[in-house]
């Protein structure tokens, strides 16, 4: 429900539609507008509720309307947040008009591979640095990364090249220890609906990129980010990195990139794109960069490892400082076709 003020609405009528939300044992949240100011509820409201309470705000003084949210997601909703959301993080602006390129290794195995790869990445273009310190692996024999020794390296290697940082956060008691090395929170696909990862996430109220899970609808992958909103981050990042591909032979995954329109039609939030792990082969890799910002994907975060051929992890999807560069350039092409820049 979003309680739509009139223009000339005074702070007193704002108030009484407030304390009335309030009076019914739900959340309002007051979201200011051009025009008008609107009132949200940020919570589930009951069948008997609903409509007693929709008559009574729309006879308050100030109401102009009142509107009914038919998504199960209220907070993540392009209904009621009409506004494109943009997720600020130091001096990078996730979901304006640049398309933002996160990139770096798959995992942080040294100092020197660390740097090399965000050397590359920043000389290329790239504002975002991606490192994996701890890392969900199929096989309990593959390498799981260095846990804090790969967060103290990556806050390092952050701060002496100026880069936003973003890692992965496993269990919601990691939370604490990745915000104080990263920027950015990572939510990877296997714990999209891992809820009490999704809790602590949204109560440290640190930007979050939330990826899909491979078997994932839409509607699940927004409820998703609706735990992390209404918990406390209003700052979410939704990435698209492939479903469970139906020919195994050729691709890891199939990136669905109709997701993108999807969920910028739906959603206020920014939307990314994963083509490293939507494809898992580096040669097609570029391609489906360059599909996702055409799609109007608000940026990508692909993999980027110094020498993939060593790589401790997913080194057959990782691009090379040089492909990286390349693809730079080609994607700051493709952005200026659709009105967008790197």
């Amino acid at each position: 429900m979003m309680v739509l003020m009139q223009a000339d609405a005074t702070a007193g009528q704002i108030e009484e539609v407030v304390s009335t939300i309030e009076s019914h044992g739900l959340k309002p949240l007051r979201l200011p507008g051009d025009e008008h100011i609107a009132i949200g509820v940020a919570s589930a409201i009951p069948p008997t509720v609903r409509e007693p309470l929709t008559a009574t705000l729309s006879a308050l003084p100030g109401v102009d309307h009142v509107v009914q949210i038919s998504r199960p997601y209220k907070l993540a909703s392009r209904e009621f947040w009409p506004q494109n959301t943009v997720v600020q993080v130091k001096n990078v602006s996730i979901g304006g008009a640049e398309c933002v390129i996160m990139a770096g290794p798959c995992s942080i195995e040294s100092r020197d591979q660390l740097f090399a790869a965000a050397t590359a990445v920043k000389s290329a273009g790239g504002k975002v640095l991606r490192g994996g310190a701890y890392k969900p692996r199929t096989s309990p024999y593959s390498f799981q990364g260095l846990g804090e020794e790969g967060l103290i390296l990556l806050k390092e290697v952050g701060d002496a090249l100026g880069m936003v940082t973003v890692s992965e956060v496993m269990a919601p008691e990691d939370v604490p220890l990745l915000a104080s090395h990263t920027d950015i929170l990572q939510i990877g696909a296997r714990n999209m609906q891992n809820y009490a990862l999704l809790i602590a996430a949204g109560k440290s109220g640190r930007p979050t990129l939330l990826k899909r899970g491979p078997g994932a609808s839409i509607d699940e992958f927004l409820l998703a980010a609706e735990y992390l909103l209404h918990h406390g981050t209003k700052q979410v990042i939704l990435c698209e990195r492939g479903l469970y591909s139906l020919d195994k032979t050729y691709t890891r995954n199939t990136l669905d990139l109709n997701a993108v329109p999807v969920l910028k039609h739906l959603s206020h939030l920014p939307v990314i794109v994963d083509p490293s792990h939507g494809t898992g082969v580096t040669r097609y890799v570029p391609a489906m960069a360059k599909a996702a910002v055409a799609a109007g994907a608000d940026g990508l975060i692909v993999e980027v490892h110094p020498e993939p051929k060593m790589a401790l992890s997913d080194g057959a999807q990782s691009l090379t400082p040089e492909q990286f560069a390349q693809l730079m350039q080609d994607l700051e092409r493709v952005a200026n076709a659709v009105g967008r820049t790197l």
